[in-house]
């Protein structure tokens, strides 16, 4: 899909239309994070980036959990 950027006041900005919103489970309330590589524009809701760090965090946890107890001594 391409898209050309809108003007907003003194701003630019692009629509997203209502069948990614409701793919992405996205509303006006939902944060976004923006980063680029350089190359691209991404943009992604934050609640994602949250759940993949809390399952990374979990499998550290999990794979080392008798380590940890034992420091926790």
């Amino acid at each position: 899909m391409k898209k050309k950027l809108s003007a907003i006041g003194n701003s630019l900005g692009i629509v997203i239309e209502k069948p990614i919103l409701e793919l992405l489970d996205i509303d006006r309330e939902t944060e976004l994070e923006m980063t680029t590589d350089g190359q691209r524009l991404i943009i992604e809701p934050v609640r994602q980036r949250r759940r993949r760090v809390l399952a990374s965090a979990k499998k550290v946890m999990d794979a080392h959990d008798e380590t940890f107890r034992k420091l926790a001594k």
